[in-house]
């Protein structure tokens, strides 16, 4: 059978689900690879790799073995100097072996943002000690925000008011960090009125934005998620400049999820600031699988494949949210589909094989006439899907 492009997922959840279906429909071949088998992507994909990316012997020996077209990182914890080496002799890292590294950890990109482009951030400072914690917070001041310089999610991430609470932030952070480096980033609270993401994508004629997505977060990780988010137009061209400004510095093709908090000003005027930047889908661009005619995955594959990519995108009112577990089981079932569905929504389920707390199994998404409608639809939705749990 003939393909038209070998790709190499590393990181197979729910995001790599969709990218590989999107992929697939483009008669790509797909390698899938995790940590763990019967990953979401790896009941789509062609092929499956077990393995650790932080192993960098596994990671260099599994690319070389496979010689994809594309490399393609899903997740943050990757071993990115292996990416670095080789992308030197010839492999196609996506958007770069930069990029992945850069972005791996927070203080890549921030510094990057922050100090090499001069975009706007919040104060921040890093610490490998709750000693360095403490300082770091005399200078952002209370509220500030600890969270670990690699994760995912939010895992790890907490709001700490005063000094008392800091020593509890950072063995929090730690304790949920990925990767090896016990390092975090203490942030000055944003007193935003919302936060977007703006789905950025480089390719081969420009750059080209979706309409920003609002999304509301709880433990630091995205419950709801809805497009287009209300801006103004002077707000929405600023977010873009920024964006566009971080992309085209880390450099290829590829779809961006950059994140912005959005402050109100007192003369009611909107002000952006730059947080964080993913060089991959965005979980909370799940809404773009109802909201666009090309999903976020879509539009990823189309800039790494070298295909038209619209100059222009529009969105209908829709809106995501998830379906969260509450415990631990290796063995689980779905009821209240029918119900959830029965209003119009859909709903898709992640096929992750276990379940713990807070983990997403699946997300709703509907779209309406407002995305206040969308919303209320999307919630009842999720509300109604079941996890039964057999252990």
């Amino acid at each position: 059978m003939g393909f038209t492009t070998k790709i190499l997922l590393l990181g197979s959840g729910e995001l790599g689900r969709e990218f590989a279906i999107s992929a697939k429909r483009l008669g790509a071949y797909v390698i899938a690879c995790d940590s763990y088998d019967d990953a979401p992507a790896m009941q789509v994909a062609d092929a499956r790799e077990v393995f650790s990316m932080l192993d960098g012997a596994r990671l260099r020996e599994v690319i070389e073995h496979h010689q994809p077209d594309h490399v393609v990182p899903e997740i943050e914890a990757i071993r990115t100097e292996v990416l670095v080496e080789l992308e030197s002799r010839g492999v196609h890292v996506v958007p770069s072996a930069r990029a992945a590294q850069l972005t791996m950890n927070r203080d890549g990109i921030r510094d990057l943002a922050a100090k090499a482009l001069g975009v706007r951030t919040s104060t921040y400072d890093y610490a490998t000690s709750f000693d360095e914690v403490r300082a770091a917070a005399e200078k952002t001041g209370f509220p500030c925000v600890i969270k670990p310089v690699m994760s995912s999610s939010g895992k790890g991430q907490s709001t700490v008011r005063d000094a008392d609470g800091l020593e509890q932030a950072w063995r929090y952070a730690v304790d949920n960090m990925r990767g090896d480096r016990a390092r975090v980033i203490v942030e000055g609270f944003v007193d935003f009125e919302y936060e977007i993401t703006l789905l950025t994508i480089a390719h081969r004629r420009g750059v080209s934005f979706c309409p920003p997505i609002g999304h509301r977060q709880e433990r630091g990780d995205y419950r709801e998620s809805w497009q287009p988010a209300a801006m103004s137009e002077a707000a929405i061209a600023d977010a873009q400049s920024m964006a566009q400004k971080v992309v085209e510095s880390l450099g290829g093709y590829g779809l961006f999820g950059v994140e912005f908090f959005v402050v109100r000003n007192d003369d009611r005027s909107d002000e952006v600031i730059f947080s964080e930047l993913s060089p991959r889908p965005h979980d909370t661009g799940m809404v773009t699988l109802v909201s666009q005619n090309l999903s976020e995955f879509d539009l990823h594959v189309r800039a790494i494949m070298g295909l038209p990519v619209p100059g222009t995108i529009r969105a209908r009112p829709a809106a995501s949210a998830v379906i969260l577990a509450d415990r631990e089981s290796a063995k689980i079932s779905y009821s209240g589909l029918a119900e959830a569905m029965a209003q119009g929504a859909d709903v898709r389920i992640f096929g992750k094989p276990s379940t713990r707390p807070y983990r997403r199994m699946g997300v709703a998404l509907a779209t309406g006439g407002s995305t206040d409608q969308a919303r209320r639809a999307a919630s009842d939705a999720a509300a109604r899907v079941r996890i039964e749990y057999e252990d």
